[in-house]
């Protein structure tokens, strides 16, 4: 057996130099499979903790959406005799000559008159249609507004149209009209849904004013303001509409503060009890007005 030193290695038989080889290849291919596992890894982790993609931006609602009832003219180019008026019906859908009922609720104008255009176009009615759709009277998207406001009534909305804004138009809310409002709505059983609304928070920025949406056929409700009564040593006795955390310092200040005759140290409350009866307790200044309370300062006793 020929025998050959290399290096301190001895290389015996071929068969012997082959085992050596495959014991080689079979340690990279371990090696390169242990590499290929660990970048699966890495890449996995990086993917992991990679931030998401960002969202896409929401599609806006059109600045006015047709609905039932609203009465719109169809005019199509140079095709008067396929040119109407007419109106949106129950089910959301417009009568075009020879191209049928289309579905319309919920479009803009300059929306629906695209789909009429691919109606007449599929239909092989005409070869290119050009249609402008115009609204000449509104009246799904109107909203009813009652209680403490200037000039209670419907009003037309667009999807843009906050709920200060309606109320502007319904001359504002009145001197003994609540901060707190309510959107009432029919919901898909017919059953109505009230959501009551801060205007407040909105107005100091704690909600969000383009979260509240109104939408057609609703309701907005405004209550009379929660209220309490003052008399006695006070500058203008009266009735006072209750602020959120109001004291019996504040509720003072409020009817003018005490006379010269009045002690702050004599202040009682009537207060009305779940049964109907009043109770009368010593107030003290920091003590928080509630609904309905009667407050008396009396007159000092030196």
């Amino acid at each position: 057996m020929l025998s050959i030193s290399m290096k301190g290695a001895e290389l015996q038989s071929p068969w012997v130099f082959r085992k050596h080889r495959r014991d080689v290849l079979r340690g990279v291919s371990g090696w390169a499979a242990a590499a290929v596992l660990a970048l699966g890894a890495f890449q996995c982790a990086v993917a992991a903790t990679a931030p998401p993609p960002p969202d896409k931006p929401a599609v806006k609602a059109p600045l006015l959406q047709l609905g039932p009832g609203d009465s719109v003219s169809i005019q199509v180019y140079g095709q008067p005799d396929l040119s109407t008026t007419v109106y949106v019906g129950d089910d959301g859908t417009v009568s075009v000559p020879l191209a049928g009922n289309i579905q319309v609720a919920g479009l803009s104008p300059a929306q629906a008159s695209s789909r009429i255009e691919a109606a007449l176009k599929s239909g092989k009615i005409l070869v290119d249609p050009h249609v402008t759709l115009t609204v000449t009277q509104t009246r799904s998207q109107r909203v009813s507004v009652l209680g403490q406001v200037g000039a209670p009534g419907r009003y037309a909305v667009e999807s843009n149209t906050t709920i200060f804004d309606l109320l502007a138009q319904a001359g504002g809310i009145t001197a003994t009209g609540s901060d707190i409002v309510y959107i009432i709505r029919l919901d898909k059983d017919g059953k109505e849904v009230r959501f009551p609304v801060d205007l407040k928070g909105l107005a100091n920025g704690s909600g969000s004013i383009h979260s509240v949406s109104l939408q057609g056929g609703d309701s907005v409700f405004v209550p009379k303001a929660e209220q309490f009564s003052i008399y006695g040593e006070v500058t203008t006795p009266g009735r006072y509409r209750v602020e959120p955390g109001m004291t019996v310092i504040e509720a003072i200040a409020k009817a003018g503060g005490i006379t010269l005759r009045g002690s702050q140290r004599r202040v009682e409350i009537k207060r009305k009890q779940p049964n109907g009866n009043y109770s009368t307790v010593k107030a003290k200044l920091g003590d928080l007005i509630q609904p309905d309370d009667v407050v008396q300062v009396k007159e000092s006793i030196f």
